[in-house]
């Protein structure tokens, strides 16, 4: 095992998921072997507060924060909250945004403002951003809960492990108590990495 320490923050909007998947990347990097340390902070309310969740794993790993600059992976449930936490990527870093628009609080008591376009505002800042619609995927495979497995989905690529060991840590959480989730789950993480491709793979073709 090297002495590299992978940096991924996830953000969102409270109620979408985001400590969740926080928890899941968690446990699959211990499951691994890794040391993990985890933060979350949770907004204003616990649906509709901003929310976001540090996890940091390697070798050996101290601090539970993210250094603004150094984050691996930015995995952004809303895109807004994506254009807001995207100085915490890394040159060479990675957001992964679902397009969703959901106004928090802190934009309706005026303390942030709603970017026009912000996946243009991350990409006039360098930032290598691969949007698409999780929602719609998810509501494609029947159930809007999904695109907490969506987005974990398309970021398995990303990861110093086999995207197979963090879908096994997703559906192991259903065997057990909702064994009819299962089918639906594991079609929901494949739809998230084949996403997460197209775009990527959409982007370069058009920087050619």
């Amino acid at each position: 095992m090297s002495d590299v320490i992978t940096n991924i923050l996830v953000c969102g909007i409270g109620g979408q998921g985001v400590m969740t998947a926080a928890e899941i990347l968690a446990q699959t990097a211990i499951s691994k072997g890794f040391d993990c340390k985890k933060s979350e902070v949770a907004g204003m309310a616990q649906r509709g507060g901003v929310v976001t969740s540090h996890v940091r794993f390697g070798k050996r790993v101290w601090s539970p924060v993210i250094t603004p600059g150094t984050a691996d992976l930015l995995v952004a449930f809303e895109v807004a909250e994506g254009s807001r936490w995207a100085d915490m990527l890394r040159p060479g870093g990675v957001a992964m945004v679902n397009t969703i628009r959901l106004v928090p609080p802190v934009v309706s008591i005026g303390l942030f403002k709603y970017p026009d376009d912000p996946v243009a505002q991350m990409r006039a800042a360098g930032v290598t951003v691969y949007d698409f619609d999780a929602g719609a995927i998810a509501r494609d495979l029947g159930d809007l809960r999904l695109v907490n497995t969506v987005m974990l989905g398309a970021i398995a690529d990303y990861l110093p492990f086999p995207a197979s060991e963090l879908e096994e840590q997703i559906v192991g959480r259903f065997r057990e108590r909702k064994p009819a989730m299962v089918e639906v789950n594991q079609r929901a993480f494949e739809a998230g990495r084949a996403a997460a491709r197209a775009r990527a793979e959409g982007i370069k073709a058009a920087a050619s």
